[in-house]
């Protein structure tokens, strides 16, 4: 991502999202939302992101209504094509109690981890937050070498794990990269992080680790959704998840200055320490294209 531009006021940032379409009338259409909302509903585990939801959300219907509350699709059952949405002031409370999450990782000098399944979006927005985490002197996790999962090696780039096949980094779903590196941290005595910053199952994976977890998710990914609103992930930030990675920069800028990122001098890390669970009172609920 080039450099940031100056941070938006709020009322400019929603406006920004409308207009690059990472909130309000989105790409993903209403019949791919409700499509994985019934997929989670019957237990496909795919749709679950390494998240163990039990019996307890098999009515595709409550799927539905969670998504409308925290994520802002249209609210309507009988709305079942077309055009659907993320409310775009949901967006921005979801950056806020991100940045609560953030600000205290950083006084704490939090162990943080990284990772993304989306290398040609959200990677951006994960490199500029590794970038100033480390900074201000949290120590971010990597790199780690010879892991693999579904096919592929585990890649480490810009403070970001990610996954690579083929030669390329790929979109994924899947809660098995995240599995692999939390598991070789605990093989090499290095310790589970305090926080993770991610999305997909890498963040669902984390969260079900009992990790801290923070993230980014779609409208059709309602897996981290539901992680939120049972407590196993701490914040989900609704968004367009795979937009031109240039259109997130006004986003970031607002999350780091938000966080107290963009300038806060760097301060030795202090002795011992442990996990960290920020207090949940500070949590708050609240071109067509086809989507995996």
């Amino acid at each position: 991502m080039d450099p940031l531009p100056a941070t938006p006021t709020r009322q400019a940032l929603v406006s920004h999202l409308i207009r690059t379409r990472i909130a309000g009338d989105v790409a993903t259409p209403r019949e791919n939302n409700l499509d994985h909302y019934r997929e989670l509903a019957e237990g496909n585990r795919y749709f679950w992101f390494g998240l163990d939801l039990g019996d307890r959300w098999t009515d595709a219907s409550a799927v539905l209504e969670l998504m409308a509350e925290r994520c802002g699709v249209v609210a309507d059952p009988e709305h079942v094509n077309g055009q659907d949405t993320i409310d775009p002031e949901l967006t921005v409370d979801g950056l806020d109690r991100m940045a609560e999450v953030l600000r205290k990782a950083v006084e704490d000098r939090s162990t943080v981890l990284l990772a993304s399944g989306h290398p040609a979006g959200l990677f951006a927005v994960h490199n500029v937050l590794a970038k100033a985490l480390r900074a201000v002197g949290c120590q971010v996790v990597g790199p780690a070498e010879n892991l693999y999962a579904d096919g592929g090696e585990i890649r480490y780039l810009g403070g970001v794990f990610m996954l690579h096949r083929g030669g390329s980094l790929v979109h994924t779903h899947s809660p098995e990269p995240m599995a692999e590196v939390l598991n070789a941290l605990e093989r090499d005595g290095r310790g589970l992080p305090d926080l993770v910053v991610a999305d997909h199952g890498w963040a669902g994976c984390a969260g079900a680790r009992g990790i801290d977890t923070v993230g980014f998710a779609d409208s059709n990914d309602p897996a981290l959704f539901v992680g939120e609103s049972e407590g196993s992930v701490l914040v989900s930030v609704p968004l367009d998840d795979n937009v031109q990675p240039h259109f997130y920069a006004p986003m970031a800028s607002y999350l780091l200055d938000a966080a107290d990122l963009r300038h806060r001098p760097a301060a030795p890390r202090p002795g011992g320490g442990g996990r960290h669970r920020p207090d949940p009172r500070t949590r708050r609920t609240r071109t067509r294209k086809t989507r995996d």
